[in-house]
Parts: C-alpha cells; sequence; structure tokens
C-alpha cells in the first residue's frame, strides 16, 4: 500500500493513523493476543518509530490493486539488525482493517520485545490520550 509505506517512510505518523480503520486489529510479533482499535494500534506503531533505528522498507509484494499487501522491511533495534514484514489488509473503504508485523531472527526479536516493553507505559497512556479525543 503506497499510502502507508510513503507515510511510515517520511516518519508521518499522523498520515499512518489516518489511513487506520477504527476496527483495525494490529497482531505483533512479540505479544501472544493482537492489540484490536485504532487508538492502541497508533499508539504502538508510535512506540515502534522510537524503537526502530535505520528503518526501511525494501520492497512491496502484493498487486496496487490487491486488498492484501506485504511490506518488507529492516531496521536496528539496539546493536540488533532486524528483518520484518508488515503484512497490510485494507477494507472496503480502503483503510487498513488489520496489520500484522513478523520479524526475525530471534534475537533481534528478542530485543524488539525488551525495547517495547519499555514503552509500554507510554504507549498506553497515548491511546488512552486518543480514545479519549
Amino acid at each position: 500500500m503506497r499510502a502507508f509505506r510513503e507515510a511510515v517512510e517520511a516518519g508521518d505518523l499522523d498520515a499512518v493513523e489516518i489511513l487506520l480503520a477504527e476496527n483495525v486489529v494490529f497482531t505483533s510479533p512479540v505479544a501472544f493476543r493482537p492489540y484490536p482499535g485504532k487508538a492502541i494500534t497508533a499508539a504502538i506503531l508510535r512506540g515502534v518509530s522510537r524503537v526502530f533505528e535505520d528503518f526501511r522498507y525494501e520492497r512491496e509484494i502484493g498487486a496496487p490493486d490487491s486488498r492484501d499487501h506485504a511490506l518488507v522491511f529492516t531496521a536496528r533495534v539496539g546493536e540488533r539488525e532486524i528483518q520484518g514484514c508488515d503484512f497490510l489488509h485494507v477494507d472496503e473503504d480502503g483503510l487498513i482493517d488489520e496489520l500484522t508485523v513478523m520479524v526475525r531472527p530471534l534475537s533481534a526479536a528478542q530485543a524488539l520485545s525488551a525495547a517495547m516493553g519499555a514503552q509500554f507505559e507510554r504507549i498506553a497512556q497515548e491511546a488512552q490520550a486518543a480514545g479519549s479525543a
């Protein structure tokens, strides 16, 4: 999905949030349960933007008119190089209603888990503030 990719690459998290459906479900590579809702998903993505360094998408998989897209990325978490993929599904309105992230290798996933764990109080506060706005 070109708009999502461009917004992420530009660091424009407000534009990313606009692309999320209210009922979006975020599935994390390091958490057991998915996170339902726009407010928590946007807050998690803001947290990820604070954790990832040297983030870049390397390629897109999927036809432009498809409702399913895959965006392959690389980044760093501390000293760990991470490879991953954002799997996006868009609803009939063209908004993202499913966002699943997978990462490798295990050591990088563990570093991501620790870094995001350190962010989670702030993420929860951001989600609560957005949900009450």
